[in-house]
């Protein structure tokens, strides 16, 4: 029996190491020909983005001021010390944490509404439907932000009318004269403005997901809940980690709402206007430096751990962590 069962290996081995040898000859040929299509757009975002990043990381081993460029003198990490020890730094970075993770958790939500109206609309209005939507991704951030600013603005808005049969909200409530209403303003009109981007983002997502597997789970009698969070989100996590990952860390670098609404006052100050504040406003080349830095290793461990979490084999095409 056993020298049976051998012979039957032996004999279904040729065929299986050509069945793999002609998927990985297939991989190999897909991973050239990826690299030959992003390969040249790859190297040129390289070349653009190097070169600040190592002017930077250069500078901030220096205490320099642009005013006196002759009293540069080489401080090595005595920068980031500083700003390390700084209470303001500690500050912005808690009002960035709080805006990244409260608008990429409500975008998520809506852009995931959004994506599954978009998905299950008519043919015939489904153009309309997703031009309307995605209007507001559209507008230019800095005209988006003046709009929000006039809008919710005491002496130019008429949000405070709308509002004023609330107890809080009258004629005379100032936005942004605090840290709670104006957060709530930049953190609004920031979910605005980009949630069009998330549901875009998950309607490819949506896309990718065999319709089979919901109609039979409909037919063993699953509700409509079941076959979102068992069948659908599961099958369309590569889609919801690109669009959790690209949001974080464009939600993290936030800077125009804020520059625009508040120019970081009342609390209102994040890491990239800080950075601003620091190397334009002081010329504080060196200390700045140090900021962008920080910011930017901050960015990459944002990425680092949404992979870590998420598990997606982007590769793999089915859309399923490993």
């Amino acid at each position: 029996m056993s020298s049976t069962v051998d012979s039957r290996a032996r004999a279904s081995t040729p065929e299986e190491s050509r069945r793999r040898g002609h998927l990985s000859d297939r991989a190999r040929s897909e991973r050239k020909l990826g690299w030959l299509l992003a390969g040249p757009a790859f190297v040129i975002m390289l070349l653009v983005t190097l070169y600040p990043i190592l002017q930077a990381l250069w500078d901030s081993l220096f205490s320099f001021r642009l005013t006196a460029p002759g009293d540069r003198e080489f401080v090595f990490l005595g920068n980031y010390a500083t700003v390390l020890s700084d209470i303001v730094f500690w500050r912005d970075l808690g009002v960035t944490l709080l805006i990244t993770v409260v608008t990429v958790a409500v975008e998520l939500v809506l852009g995931l509404a959004l994506a599954l109206v978009m998905h299950s609309a008519i043919k015939s209005t489904r153009g309309l439907l997703r031009t309307a939507i995605l209007v507001p991704y559209g507008i230019i951030t800095v005209v988006s932000a003046f709009a929000w600013f006039y809008a919710f603005d005491i002496t130019t808005g008429y949000v405070n009318n709308w509002f004023a049969w609330l107890p809080v909200i009258g004629p005379d409530f100032n936005w942004f004269a605090s840290a709670g209403p104006a957060l709530t303003v930049i953190m609004a009109s920031e979910i605005w403005k980009t949630t069009p981007f998330i549901s875009l983002l998950l309607l490819s997502g949506l896309a990718q997901v065999p319709g089979e597997l919901s109609e039979a789970a409909r037919v063993d009698g699953a509700s409509s809940w079941q076959r979102l969070t068992r069948v659908i989100l599961p099958n369309m996590k590569a889609a919801i980690m690109v669009a959790v990952v690209f949001r974080a860390l464009d939600a993290f670098r936030i800077f125009d709402n804020v520059f625009i609404m508040t120019q970081g006052q009342y609390g209102t100050e994040t890491l990239s206007l800080l950075a601003y504040r620091t190397s334009i406003g002081r010329l504080e080349i060196g200390l700045g430096s140090a900021i962008s830095v920080i910011l930017f290793i901050c960015v990459m461990l944002i990425a680092l751990v949404a992979i870590k979490v998420f598990k997606v084999d982007l590769t793999g095409g089915s859309g399923k962590g490993r």
